[in-house]
């Protein structure tokens, strides 16, 4: 039996082979991600459920987003106003949402295929619904409001370096892996817009690749921003802060 399998086994059927844990474990063995099987997966004390198929949250995101709710806890804000850009399941804002008691997050996600599902995740966290609300379009596009930071998770995979597995490309939805030409069309937006959306004091968290470092650092700085990036738990170049002032260390 192998890891996976037996992770199957203990969190979809408590332990009891029956047929369709063999079912799951065919599918298992052509390729299918692990986490829609189970239909969710743990992310900074919540649990995210994922029935749309939303991309899969990652070790590496929950690492930096830890970061930032450390970051917002420690700044003891009255209270915060969260954007989760490119939410996908919502899980960058559901976390927030579960660990910061005075915020209050809009997701914004261009497949409304995955609204259903962030609205039940934000509901099977127990997280008064009144705390978020649901957008779609393109990034900024049904955004009015500012806020104290804009955490995302772009499509950003460069198509040339493709370090994705078959697993991953063959059944996770590609508009939230590519990111266009060298990964960063999206980032790229992202960054141009964004001041438009922020605080004065508000903060810009990009997830990305090591490989796009140095466009990002040049993009921002003819924004107007302060840029530091930060490894993930693997020591991989993963996450840009940018902030309009250098007030705020990470």
């Amino acid at each position: 039996m192998t890891q996976d399998e037996t992770w199957l086994l203990k969190e979809k059927y408590n332990g009891k082979i029956v047929e369709e844990y063999n079912t799951d474990c065919a599918r298992l063995k052509n390729g299918e991600p692990l986490a829609y099987l189970i239909g969710h997966i743990p992310f900074i004390n919540t649990t995210i459920y994922l029935d749309s198929h939303p991309l899969i949250p990652r070790t590496e995101t929950e690492y930096w987003v830890q970061n930032v709710v450390d970051e917002i806890s420690d700044r003891g804000l009255a209270s915060v106003r969260v954007l989760d850009l490119c939410a996908g399941s919502g899980c960058i804002g559901i976390a927030v949402l579960n660990n910061i008691a005075d915020s209050h997050v809009d997701f914004v996600e261009i497949d409304t295929d995955h609204h259903a599902t962030i609205k039940d995740n934000v509901l099977k966290n127990n997280i008064d619904q009144t705390r978020a609300r649901v957008f779609g379009g393109n990034l900024f596009e049904n955004i009015t409001d500012t806020y104290d930071y804009i955490l995302t998770n772009p499509p950003y995979i460069d198509p040339k370096l493709d370090r994705t597995t078959s697993s991953v490309s063959e059944n996770e939805p590609a508009l939230a892996l590519y990111g266009g030409k060298d990964g960063v069309s999206i980032i790229s937006l992202i960054i141009e817009r964004a001041d438009k959306f922020l605080k004065k004091s508000g903060v810009l968290f990009i997830e990305h690749e090591p490989e796009q470092v140095e466009t990002i650092h040049t993009l921002a700085a003819k924004k107007g921003f302060f840029t530091k990036t930060a490894t993930d738990q693997f020591g991989t170049k993963r996450f840009t802060r940018l902030t309009r002032t250098d007030s705020l260390s990470m």
